[in-house]
């Protein structure tokens, strides 16, 4: 009894409460976004919002607003902007790389003015974009991720079956009057939406980690969809306990490293796994179809 309660005291510290709480919201959510982003071949996409979360947020700074309008604005912008440029609400990776291109030279220019022209008692704000804060988030501001997150969460849930037969069939999906471009459209602003709010737990440069590991795990250990979806949110949960109790453990370790660590090593086990090959395509296609 006295071991157990040893090993709960930490949770008496407001700070790992606070991480606790946006950061299980938060990684359910980009497990759920992370699964659809595998299916759909669209995991550049969030590779490319994870440096336009960080471009948003500094030239949010630069010009004297909330760091976190940029970091939302542009994320979600940016995101929708591939679906309108990309064929189908499906951008390829000419016009991604187009749009990145001119994102990491506008964030250096944003970076520069904000060090040079604005006031310096934020300074460490464009560190903590880069690699996450989850340590340092007020109560006020987790319990916003959460909400932000869970309603993430919810609207994945609500859209997952359309949007899974959009993905595997455009169009028998449309011929269905299943409304396939605004659903690519809105999986891309909520992508944008995950993106910003991971962008706090985890920082922009590994944000594509907490997307893409714990979704490519989930494919790499079961065929079914629904099952890889629960799958994908579960283990982004785990990870991000493990992360956050390794880097209290030893407080050297940044979290944003640690939870990105877990990440890494569960997708590497996932390679000593054998599972039968055969009839995935076709569960697949019979889950989205309910034929």
């Amino acid at each position: 009894m006295t071991g157990l309660l040893s090993a709960l005291a930490p949770l008496d510290q407001p700070f790992l409460q606070h991480a606790l709480l946006a950061g299980t919201a938060i990684a359910a959510a980009s497990g759920l976004v992370g699964h659809f982003l595998v299916l759909r071949a669209q995991i550049f996409t969030a590779d490319a919002l994870s440096h336009v979360a960080f471009t948003g947020a500094m030239g949010a700074l630069a010009l004297g607003y909330d760091l976190h309008m940029g970091l939302f604005g542009c994320t979600v912008g940016i995101a929708l902007l591939f679906g309108a440029l990309g064929r189908k609400a499906r951008p390829d990776d000419v016009v991604i790389g187009s749009v990145f291109s001119w994102i990491l030279g506008l964030g250096a220019f944003f970076i520069t003015l904000y060090t040079t022209s604005r006031s310096t008692t934020n300074g460490h704000a464009g560190i903590s974009v880069l690699f996450g804060s989850i340590f340092g988030l007020s109560a006020g501001r987790a319990s916003a991720a959460a909400l932000v997150a869970t309603a993430i969460c919810l609207l994945m849930l609500l859209i997952a079956r359309p949007l899974l037969f959009a993905t595997l069939d455009e169009a028998v999906a449309a011929a269905r009057g299943v409304p396939v471009r605004t659903l690519g459209f809105g999986f891309l602003a909520v992508t944008g939406v995950c993106a910003a709010e991971a962008t706090q737990a985890v920082g922009s440069l590994l944000l594509l980690g907490l997307l893409a590991a714990p979704a490519g795990a989930a494919a790499r250990l079961t065929d079914r969809p629904y099952r890889a979806l629960a799958l994908s949110a579960l283990l982004a949960v785990l990870e991000m306990w493990a992360g956050l109790a390794a880097s209290y453990a030893v407080p050297t370790m940044p979290p944003g490293f640690a939870i990105m660590a877990a990440a890494t090593a569960v997708y590497a086990a996932t390679f000593l796994v054998r599972r039968p090959a055969g009839r995935g395509r076709l569960r697949l296609r019979t889950a989205a179809t309910g034929t």
